[in-house]
């Protein structure tokens, strides 16, 4: 048995969704799983749910915050029998032309923060499941909702001192700034299981300057999210 998620082989679907929040992996089993979602660990907290998407199954499990959080938990869930594992969270817009509520589908994330490379034992790029994006990026087109594909950061830092770094990644492409991406895909690739990150614009971030989102807005921007994740999470 795992450490951190007390759970049994089997009580994982293949595929899980990954929140950081507790609480939103509560409000996904809650609001867009099939009723009858049950409890499969609340460790620390950390509270994951499983059931089923139109009849197909599923699960979400909540990572905290940060490559090292997250880590442990995608580590164990590749332990207990998972496959698939999507990221459901939240990011800073660094790129010109993104909105409040948009989804930013990461095709790589780069690793600022050292844990994934340290896992990897190299400097590598770590990447999305190709098969898992083009689903993402067709089922949001399909749903009508502002979605963006490309890279992002993975920082170690929510409030950065150094108001120069933003400049550079944005100078090199990268449409927002999360914490988790690069620890999924590094691990996702050492394990050949697959991943995908996706993230709902919760601020708008400029040097020195982070404008936040409305939680009315953010419910949105989530809602909208969610119905793409799930559909693809258990799409053949």
């Amino acid at each position: 048995m795992p450490i951190h998620l007390r759970a049994d082989a089997g009580d994982y679907a293949p595929a899980v969704l990954c929140p950081g929040d507790p609480r939103r992996a509560t409000y996904i089993a809650e609001t867009f799983f099939d009723a009858g979602a049950r409890l499969v660990n609340e460790e620390r907290g950390m509270l994951g749910y499983t059931g089923t998407f139109e009849g197909r199954p599923i699960s979400v499990q909540s990572t905290g915050m940060g490559c090292p959080s997250a880590g442990i938990v995608y580590e164990e869930l590749v332990q207990l029998g998972v496959t698939r594992m999507i990221r459901v969270g939240t990011c800073g817009a660094i790129a010109d032309g993104l909105q409040m509520a948009d989804t930013v589908v990461a095709v790589s994330a780069s690793a600022v923060d050292t844990t994934a490379l340290q896992y990897a034992g190299m400097n590598h790029a770590p990447t999305a499941t190709f098969s898992l994006a083009t689903a993402a990026m067709r089922a949001s087109s399909e749903s009508g909702a502002r979605t963006h594909a490309g890279a992002v950061i993975t920082s170690a830092l929510f409030y950065d001192p150094d108001e120069t770094n933003i400049a550079t990644w944005k100078r090199l492409g990268h449409l927002a700034i999360e914490m988790e991406a690069a620890m999924l895909y590094t691990i996702a690739a050492v394990h050949r299981v697959e991943a995908l990150a996706m993230m709902t614009v919760s601020d708008l971030v400029s040097t020195g300057e982070s404008i936040r989102i409305s939680e009315d807005e953010l419910k949105r921007g989530v809602d909208e999210m969610m119905k793409t994740a799930c559909r693809i999470a258990v799409e053949d």
